[in-house]
């Protein structure tokens, strides 16, 4: 008796775990995204850890330096250190330097994919309204004129690869605490 509700439940909660038509979609879109498998991000779950670091550069207190070649990106402290952030980069064909300003700030942004990748995947959703599943994430900081942003990702396991389109990307913990630090107006060096 105690075998079959063993296996009773077993099976429930198979049948509870398997995907919805709607979660493959969610995985399908961050697939185009460069995304991997569908992962939500916690705590303890940042590959890489955000720290403090002794930084070396001619750059203001406040500057933001990402270096593409290291997946990093420094906050310019003033006191010859900056915090360092994992975060994922460009794929092949898709990386980019060049210095721009922070020119807006959005919490739980909506995404509207660029023409570009709509003609690459003119399958996707022409819009997507911000929440957990959104693949901007929790935060969103956009880059002057361009179609580029440093933004939250649900899954950290991406953090460190070179996998997005042109994006920035950090885990929701990192992209928050740098959301908060930063404001409008804030310089950008992205660095090859």
């Amino acid at each position: 008796m105690v075998r079959r509700l063993a296996a009773s439940a077993l099976a429930l909660i198979s049948i509870a775990t398997l995907p919805t038509a709607a979660s493959a979609q969610e995985m399908d879109l961050r697939a185009v995204m460069g995304f991997g498998p569908f992962y939500r991000s916690g705590p303890s779950a940042n590959p890489i850890p955000r720290e403090t670091v002794m930084f070396e550069g001619r750059y203001a207190p406040g500057t933001i330096v990402i270096s593409t070649r290291e997946r990093r990106l420094y906050l310019v402290q003033g006191d010859g250190t900056a915090l360092r952030y994992g975060i994922g980069v460009g794929r092949d064909g898709f990386r980019w330097s060049g210095t721009h300003r922070i020119t807006a700030k959005r919490e739980w942004p909506g995404w509207t994919p660029p023409a570009q990748m709509l003609r690459r995947r003119p399958d996707l959703p022409r819009y997507m309204a911000g929440g957990e599943d959104n693949p901007l994430g929790a935060r969103a900081m956009y880059l002057g004129s361009t179609l580029y942003r440093i933004h939250g990702s649900n899954e950290p396991e991406t953090i460190g690869q070179a996998v997005s389109s042109g994006c920035f990307r950090m885990t929701n913990d990192d992209v928050k605490d740098l959301y908060d630090r930063v404001r409008v107006g804030t310089v950008v060096v992205v660095k090859n």
